[in-house]
């Protein structure tokens, strides 16, 4: 029963779409509406609104790294298994793929998966983070430098910790997250994916 509750917690709290909340406080179009409709960071920032941007992607990673920091604090308190860990990670990144208070569309899960990474290992987080910079560096394109840390974060995960629960955790994180990438790799293939800062 404990478990349920700290996935369904996970799960709402993941639901909290900031690029939407963030939006309605400052005034904003709806992120959905507009672009490439999915509500992150990336598209906020084709309104030109920096601090926007911004703000969502502080909270998107905050809430994904909330959720694994609290769970890992709270399991071994209450007796509960480190797979609580893994399981509120998956739920929280879940969440906001599906949110149940936006009538579950949600965005593509880059900040959160960033903020659930670094919450697992500070070092597999930065590993994939920095994989992101240097590629929007290289390319200028949010979604390849995604798809790039996507690709290599069970890799990072392996190396650092082994292939265990965790780096399988990560492995399926991954997945979903190249999954939500799919519009962008045909984008990507037929040369027509929009560069970062671009206004649609």
């Amino acid at each position: 029963m404990i478990t349920l509750l700290f996935v369904a917690v996970a799960y709402l709290i993941g639901s909290l779409s900031f690029a939407v909340i963030v939006s309605r406080a400052m005034g904003l179009p709806d992120p959905r509406s507009f672009g490439s409709g999915n509500p992150g960071a990336t598209n906020v920032l084709r309104t030109g609104r920096k601090a926007a941007a911004a703000l969502t992607l502080l909270g998107d990673a905050l809430k994904g790294w909330l959720v694994v920091v609290a769970a890992g604090v709270l399991a071994p308190r209450l007796g509960l298994s480190d797979g609580i860990v893994l399981l509120c990670a998956l739920a929280v990144f879940v969440g906001h793929l599906f949110p149940v208070f936006f009538r579950f569309q949600g965005g593509k899960g880059v900040a959160t998966a960033l903020g659930v990474l670094l919450g697992l290992n500070p070092w597999l987080g930065l590993a994939c983070l920095a994989t992101w910079l240097v590629t929007a560096g290289v390319f200028r394109i949010s979604s390849l430098s995604a798809l790039a840390a996507a690709v290599l974060s069970p890799l990072y995960a392996t190396l650092l910790m082994g292939w265990g629960n965790t780096a399988m955790t990560v492995l399926v994180i991954a997945l979903l997250l190249v999954y939500r990438h799919k519009s962008n790799l045909i984008k990507l293939a037929s040369g027509q994916e929009a560069r970062i800062g671009t206004r649609k």
